[in-house]
């Protein structure tokens, strides 16, 4: 066993795992999980720039995670950061400053690389099972960009694509700083136009049309915050549990219902969702919409909904 603790610093969120890994089992023992929201993305589609405050916000949270690994005593830590700090001019005051905070260098990896770890850590639990047999099309929806990784026991095509539901949401549903309530038919489509163009260049890479009927075999298996949500909204659940999350089945039904009821609530409604987290209130209807329109290109009748993702994945890099 190895003791290693993956930092995934994306444009919504930062996460931690610290986990005991043991390579000769695929076993991935799990000590401590834990995401904060600190939209480390606000404002980068536009500025290009990191914001001080969002700075702030994710040097707070990897104060916190600091302490948790050193209590842990993790033998080996990996930071990788994605989207936001890709796009962003200043991207070296982000470095030094969580350098100076957890003493790694925070690696600001590609979409290739991210679309890898993804894939990992999603199916290597599920490879050789038979209740979710492969080949598989894993999609990483995150707050700045979206992954697309088809694969068996391995990656065989991978792509990276920005669209995001922060992106998404700053760049079509924001009117001065302030986000549409419940968004316009116009704005809607808008979005929908940007994932449709996004998909279209994935699929120069990964094959997507119609690769999720039935009759081809893959399983299309979805990660990352819009997609638990949507899941926990679908299991009706009185709070988020991500045990009944894990693996459940979503169909494209309930994608399309929920999708729609998102897109027109209002704040308030969405904030009252018993498994809505605060920060994704805002943006969980461009997430959900990228979302349905995977699944509507790809032909799935349903999502295999995983908790496990590139956070698992780069825990087994190091493993």
């Amino acid at each position: 066993m190895t003791r290693v603790a993956a930092v995934d610093c994306g444009t919504n969120s930062i996460r931690l795992l610290v986990a005991d890994a043991d390579p000769a089992t695929g076993e991935l023992i799990e000590l401590d999980r834990r995401m904060k929201i600190v939209r480390l993305g606000q404002g980068v589609d536009r500025t290009g720039r990191l914001a001080p405050e969002a700075l702030e916000r994710t040097f707070a949270a990897c104060r916190e995670y600091a302490e948790v690994i050193r209590e842990l005593g993790a033998e080996r830590v990996r930071f990788v950061a994605t989207s936001a700090s890709r796009d962003a001019e200043n991207r070296e005051e982000f470095v030094h400053g969580v350098m100076e905070i957890l003493g790694v260098e925070p690696e600001v990896i590609t979409g290739d690389q991210e679309a890898e770890f993804s894939f990992t850590g999603a199916t290597k639990e599920l490879t050789g099972r038979s209740h979710v047999p492969g080949p598989y099309l894993v999609v990483d929806i995150g707050g700045g960009s979206t992954e697309f990784v088809e694969g068996g026991e391995g990656v065989r095509a991978a792509r990276s694509v920005d669209i995001g539901c922060v992106r998404l949401t700053e760049r079509h549903l924001a009117v001065d700083g302030r986000i549409t309530d419940p968004p316009t038919e116009d704005q809607i489509a808008a979005i929908k136009r940007d994932v449709d163009t996004a998909l279209d260049l994935a699929e120069r890479t990964v094959p997507l049309t119609r690769a999720c009927r039935p009759a081809d075999g893959h399983a299309l298996v979805g990660l990352a915050g819009s997609v638990t949500t949507v899941a926990g909204i679908a299991l009706g659940l009185a709070e988020y549990e991500s045990s009944a999350i894990h693996h459940s089945r979503i169909t494209l039904d309930q994608v399309r219902e929920i999708t729609g009821k998102l897109l027109g609530s209002t704040h308030d409604e969405r904030a009252r969702i018993p498994v809505m987290h605060p920060g994704r209130v805002d943006v969980i209807g461009a997430g959900a919409l990228i979302l349905l329109s995977i699944m509507e290109r790809t032909g799935a009748e349903e999502v295999v909904v995983s908790e496990h993702d590139i956070l698992d994945g780069i825990a087994w890099s190091i493993a």
